[in-house]
């Protein structure tokens, strides 16, 4: 007499196949003449298209000059098919590593489409669909089109495997990253692993030396570093002057400086992103809209 646990093996056979050729039969939606961006959602596969990027213009990036030539002459000589680096921007918070990204996209897309070259597309992948990206890199290989695939505040934590999938996908495994695709990154962290993460692996692996380099080797995927690190008490009044010109907001020197400094004591920190919302609490103390 056969068990319950034998009877059920058929079923549960037929089972599985019945979702493999769901799975199998579920088309990606993947239209990339809908927008000029994308968001990825893997469940079930789809690009789903940005109509409006929040972006803002390159010359409102002010004390990040070097990083800011570096990543557009990157991303130009990709547009344009040639040799080109995946690239991580690392450092503190709110110093334009994302907008920077946006904004470098936005210009070079618009300089391709001048030149008659391949249309330049962004596709954000969130953090937590890393896993997924060999999956999107499949529906976005052998396309005309050339993609920077863009994934914000990227960092993983103790015990999370997932950067595994993101080393095969940038330069490992048999196919490898397809050249009409390009990956950038920012994030907080240099090694995108935290510390302790390392310093654990160091202390309890039996060959500590190479653990340490299997973590911190992810990294070194990206070919360039971009690193931001806190402005200067210049650097941050000039932003904020270049925001005013910008939108035409005439304000006196003498009146809205010391009271730029005093908002960034008070949030304990100097940075682009800290001079943005000093704006918009001016702009909107004095009745201006910013447009």
């Amino acid at each position: 007499m056969k068990s319950k646990t034998t009877e059920l093996i058929p079923v549960l056979e037929r089972i599985a196949r019945a979702l493999e050729m769901l799975a199998g039969g579920q088309a990606a939606r993947i239209d990339l003449d809908a927008a000029d961006a994308f968001v990825w959602h893997p469940d079930p596969p789809a690009l789903q298209p940005v109509p409006q990027v929040s972006r803002i213009d390159l010359p409102l990036l002010h004390g990040i000059d070097r990083a800011r030539d570096t990543l557009i002459g990157n991303t130009r000589r990709f547009a344009r098919g040639l040799p080109a680096n995946n690239a991580l921007l690392w450092g503190a918070r709110g110093m334009g590593k994302s907008s920077l990204v946006k904004a470098t996209h936005g210009a070079v897309a618009r300089e391709a489409q001048d030149e008659g070259q391949p249309s330049l597309k962004l596709i954000e992948i969130h953090r937590e669909d890393i896993e997924t990206l060999p999956v999107l890199l499949g529906h976005l290989r052998d396309r005309a089109e050339r993609m920077i695939l863009f994934c914000d505040d990227l960092s993983f934590d103790s015990g999370d495997t997932s950067y595994k999938s993101l080393k095969a996908a940038l330069e490992g495994g048999i196919e490898g990253r397809p050249d009409n695709v390009i990956f950038y990154a920012t994030s907080n962290r240099r090694h995108l692993l935290p510390r302790d993460m390392i310093e654990n692996e160091r202390s309890t692996a039996i060959n500590p030396s190479e653990a340490v380099q299997e973590k911190v080797s992810l990294s070194d995927r990206f070919g360039l570093w971009l690193g931001f690190h806190n402005c200067s008490q210049d650097q941050y009044l000039q932003m904020i002057r270049g925001y005013f010109e910008h939108f035409g907001i005439a304000a006196d020197d003498n009146e809205w400086r010391p009271d730029a400094l005093e908002w960034a004591t008070t949030r304990g920190s100097r940075s682009g992103r800290v001079a943005w919302q000093y704006v918009q609490e001016y702009a909107g103390r004095n009745g201006v809209r910013l447009t």
